[in-house]
């Protein structure tokens, strides 16, 4: 099981090369307040001295320490060596071997790069890599210390800043939360431990170390703490001790400072020194990170396999660089054309789910959308009995009539059935519309090669919106021609009006078989013209409103008048439904044919006619530097999760145990 731990670290080495985050590795992150002893602890860990010291915030950006032990071979007994990874930094070497005296001040030097300018601190992580006989394997990662606020050029929002970042390291589910805090100050009012209950309530992921045992007062101890007496920690609390100031001052040797430590612990802590002090924090969390390692390799497994899939499909989605720009103009062409007639079809290969889309849509628009209106236009819908007589009077002329004039059904009539006109119209633009709507469809579902070349898209929406366009009026004047036909010839001689023509008939039949009833109808209209000329018919002055507000009648009608009222309405509502319906039908069978099947039949050839032409052909294949930039970060990580999912093969089950 110990090597799990370079596993990982190998794993970290192949996700920096592409600096990508997708995959939480397991790793120990060191979190504590500022000056709490946290650099010390690492030093400790470590055996030697190399970090930079110093007051205020020394550590600004984040520090990955990979420790890695390795056999004392005579070259490596004279110098620990320390490979810095620092590729996300410019103009520094990828790759650089120093002492650990060079690392002090390269860890200060890089620190300082990125936040020099503002004071501040930076997420941008510096990779630190020992080799060495004297540590054991272990990852570890140093955070900036917690402040409380701000000190000379520091922002305001420092402690914001501080506190957002160690969430972002503590937040991941498969790392270790070592939490430092100093024994000279009440563990109630610990940064480090607040933090970790945040994103750790049940403590299964938690550590504690108290530092500085040696600082507490005189005549009190740190017993109740390290028995977790005061707040319990589930993974267990280590003390330790510190170098002092003095010590650094008269630079005393780590080694020498863990002899001294175990003295103390012997002297103050007997009953715990074998489980405090740096050597057996040492052992505690390289112990701990082989067990967390363990716990997450599965899902670690799982979740390598499924982002190799993921990104495997989207590099294939990428394409691949064009070589024949003729033959992938046409195909692009091609399939564009064959997936906007299969989407009117019905036969695309993306189906959406939550609305109507092409083909389906447009059958809506007829029979749903179009149909529903025509059938809620009233026959007789804006005509009053007083528009009917007036139309009546106006068609017989100075002569009494003694039947109901033809001319009068015709002028009412057409005026009905121009209403139809409107709705149809209408009909040919929501078809229209839906037209367009396919081309986009089309480019976001069907053909993801449209993507990768932006001025193509463009060129193909245009050629298709502008052959929609030249389509538009032609199909517009032919559906008007269909209403201008019904209009030209009112066919009193129809099958279906029959029945209408009967009771005209009738009607007609009563009024010439009652000879003696003219003297009736001209008594009936004796009151009414002793009462003087009625209001929008006797004043020749005064012009007849048809179509505005109705003139109100200010008598009763007769009964002839209401005849010959019901006559026309039973006549204009008979053949208003019949040319409703051959409307109805006619209507969709045009937009079909002069628009829809025109689109369909023409749009691959107009494509290609427009497109394919070698000026054209180089400018209209360039692709956007977006797809290609995503495509060499699609492909690099696409890369290093083959060799993660190499690396973490190599495990084999004996491993584990």
């Amino acid at each position: 099981m110990e090597t799990l731990i370079p596993i990982i670290n190998r794993l970290q080495e192949v996700f920096l090369t592409v600096g990508a985050e997708i995959i939480q590795l397991p790793q120990i992150v060191v979190v504590g307040s500022q000056s709490s002893g946290k650099s010390s602890v690492l030093e400790s860990l470590v055996g030697r001295d190399f970090l930079p010291r110093g007051s205020g915030i020394v550590t600004r950006r984040p520090l990955v320490l990979q420790l890695v032990n390795v056999p004392p071979l005579e070259e490596r007994r004279k110098h620990e060596h320390v490979l810095f990874f620092t590729f996300c930094l410019q103009g520094i070497k990828a790759e650089e071997w120093g002492t650990f005296l060079h690392c002090k001040n390269q860890v200060f030097i890089y620190s300082l790069m990125l936040t020099i300018r503002s004071f501040g601190i930076s997420p941008e992580p510096i990779h630190l890599k020992i080799f060495s006989p004297n540590v054991l394997n272990l990852t570890l990662v140093d955070l900036p210390g917690i402040t409380k606020v701000p000190v000379g050029d520091q922002p305001e929002d420092i402690e914001t800043q501080v506190q957002e970042m160690i969430l972002s390291f503590i937040s991941n589910p498969n790392s270790l939360i070592l939490c430092v805090s100093p024994a000279n100050s009440d563990l109630a009012t610990s940064d480090a431990l607040k933090l970790a209950r945040e994103v750790d309530p049940d403590g299964r992921r938690s550590l504690l170390v108290v530092s500085k045992l040696d600082l507490m007062d005189a005549g009190t101890d740190a017993l109740e703490v390290l028995l977790g007496r005061v707040i319990p920690v589930r993974l267990g609390i280590i003390g330790v001790v510190n170098r002092s100031q003095h010590d650094l001052n008269t630079q005393k040797t780590v080694e020498d400072a863990a002899r001294d430590e175990q003295a103390f612990l012997q002297r103050h802590y007997p009953s715990l020194a074998s489980r405090c002090g740096s050597r057996y924090l040492a052992r505690t969390l390289s112990r701990l990170l082989m067990h967390h390692i363990r716990d997450c390799l599965p899902e670690l497994k799982t979740r390598v396999t499924v982002l190799s899939a993921q990104y495997q499909t989207r590099l294939s989605s990428y394409g691949q660089p064009v070589e024949d720009h003729s033959a992938t103009l046409l195909q692009i062409v091609t399939k564009f054309a064959s997936d906007y007639c299969n989407t009117i079809e019905g036969t695309a290969r993306h189906i959406q789910t939550s609305e109507l889309c092409g083909g389906a849509r447009i059958c809506y628009i007829f029979h749903e959308t179009f149909g529903r209106t025509l059938q809620s236009i009233d026959p007789l819908g804006g005509l009053t009995e007083l528009d009917i007589l007036t139309a009546i009077r106006n068609a017989t002329g100075p002569r009494p009539a003694l039947f109901v004039p033809e001319v009068s059904f015709e002028l009412l009539v057409k005026r009905q059935i121009k209403r139809l006109e409107e709705p149809s119209l209408r009909c040919v633009e929501l078809v229209h519309e839906e037209l367009q709507r396919i081309i986009q469809h089309c480019s976001s579902y069907s053909t993801q090669e449209l993507l990768r070349f932006p001025k193509l898209h463009d060129s193909i929406v245009e050629v298709v919106t502008t052959l929609l366009r030249k389509r538009l009026p032609i199909t517009n004047d032919m559906v008007h021609n269909l209403v201008q036909i019904e209009l030209a010839y009112i066919n009193t001689k129809h099958p279906d009006f029959t029945d209408a023509a009967q009771v005209s008939a009738s009607v007609n039949s009563q009024q010439t078989e009652s000879l003696d009833g003219g003297r009736k109808w001209k008594n009936e209209k004796i009151p009414s013209e002793d009462k003087g000329p009625v209001p929008g018919f006797g004043s020749p002055s005064k012009a007849v409103n048809l179509l505005d507000t109705a003139v109100p009648i200010s008598r009763k009608l007769s009964t002839r008048e209401q005849r010959d009222c019901e006559v026309i309405q039973r006549l204009i509502k008979c053949y208003f439904l019949i040319v409703r319906k051959n409307i109805q039908d006619s209507v969709p069978k045009t937009v079909m044919h002069f628009l829809v099947n025109f689109v369909k039949e023409r749009l691959q050839s107009e494509l290609v006619g427009q497109l394919y032409k070698q000026p054209l052909l180089q400018d209209l294949l360039i692709e956007s530097q977006d797809t290609a930039q995503q495509r060499t970060e699609v492909s690099q990580m696409l890369e290093a999760l083959k060799k993660a999912n190499n690396i973490i093969s190599e495990i084999r089950e004996t491993h584990l145990w």
